[in-house]
């Protein structure tokens, strides 16, 4: 009877022998990665600067008021409104954060941790919807509450999540409606 041959012993890869090609491979792909963060950190820059004209985010008043609704969640970014695309990042708009956001009479106090803070005056609120994106990020039907507001001569929408998505609806109802006390306080004027 002949021995039977185990040819998974019998098989043998090739040695590597040209390690320097391999290095340079290696070493290439690396920069080409640091050549594209570096491009988009650049471009992320640049954008800053064409969006200089803003003027600096207004800060929360010393006596806010009593708070009508209270969230804490994420921040993710602000864009030009009804360009849910074209994301701001002129005073730290473009940063992603934590958020908590109180609502009195006065307006939207955003305190951002790692951010800058800021503030949304009540005249300068526009409205308020569900959404399900802003620039960079992408969520279920409803699962974002977006803010549309005036600073300056834009208007912006800045993207939030609450922890409890349950929360949204009322966040709509109270800043549309507080939307509509203004517009009237100003018709009467």
């Amino acid at each position: 009877m002949t021995p039977l041959i185990n040819l998974a012993d019998e098989q043998k890869s090739q040695a590597v022998t040209d390690w320097a090609a391999r290095a340079g491979w290696v070493v290439g792909l690396l920069l080409f990665i640091a050549l594209v963060y570096w491009l988009m950190r650049e471009g992320w820059k640049w954008r800053g600067t064409l969006q200089g004209d803003l003027p600096e985010l207004p800060a929360a008043p010393a006596g806010r008021g009593d708070p009508t609704l209270t969230m804490t969640g994420r921040y993710h970014g602000s864009t030009t409104a009804g360009q849910w695309l074209d994301r701001i990042v002129a005073h730290g708009l473009g940063t992603r954060s934590r958020a908590e956001l109180t609502l009195t009479e006065q307006g939207v106090t955003v305190v951002r941790l790692g951010a800058q803070d800021f503030f949304i005056p009540a005249d300068r609120v526009r409205g308020a919807r569900l959404d399900k994106g802003i620039a960079g990020k992408v969520l279920t039907e409803g699962g974002l509450l977006v803010i549309t507001w005036v600073h300056g001569d834009r208007e912006i929408d800045s993207g939030f999540r609450s922890d409890q998505a349950a929360e949204h609806p009322a966040w709509v109802e109270a800043l549309t409606h507080l939307h509509h006390l203004n517009s009237d306080t100003e018709g009467a004027r």
